[in-house]
């Protein structure tokens, strides 16, 4: 049995866009995602607006962390995402939102939804037909369930299915 406490996700799943959208202007832009990198692990703390120890996710060998940015902007990450490929599924540890994609005045909507569908990608792609597990927060499993498509199997134990998967990542790749 693991000593690590299992985190029940509370993301918020604020639009399904195509990539993520700009609040302001309603323009959407493409994005990327790609591995985190050591230097970039750097700056992304507690004092600099995130809210989850991401160096602890970075550091455990058994887990990927993403990041996501938008094209041709590599430097400005809009959120993160870490992953552990399963046998049979991908798990989904934690996900973020950017501190400045957070709240009422956040600068772009879809960040979550994009990780996620990513999520499912993964999972296609190593042989999880698109099957993502997560736990999540009570108050949020109903959230869940409208926005994602994810069925919950229980506790707070949440499973994304190969159809909805699938319908997230043909929105977003």
């Amino acid at each position: 049995m693991s000593k690590r406490r299992k985190i029940e996700l509370g993301f918020e799943v604020d639009k399904l866009t195509n990539s993520i959208e700009n609040v302001r202007s309603g323009d959407s832009f493409p994005t990327e995602i790609s591995l985190l990198t050591k230097t970039e692990i750097r700056n992304i703390t507690k004092k600099n607006g995130w809210q989850f120890n991401w160096t602890s996710e970075f550091k455990n060998p058994l887990r990927e962390v993403y990041k996501l940015t938008i094209t041709n902007n590599p430097n400005i990450i809009q959120g993160l995402i870490s992953l552990e490929v399963k046998s049979d599924h991908v798990y989904m540890h934690l996900i973020e939102s950017a501190p400045f994609n957070i709240g009422k005045n956040k600068s772009y909507l879809g960040v979550s939804g994009n990780l996620v569908a990513f999520a499912c990608k993964l999972s296609f792609q190593r042989g999880g037909e698109g099957y993502v597990s997560f736990l999540s927060k009570t108050k949020l499993i109903e959230h869940y369930e409208k926005s994602l498509g994810a069925i919950h199997f229980g506790g707070h134990k949440m499973i994304i299915t190969t159809e909805a998967a699938l319908k997230l990542t043909n929105k977003y790749f």
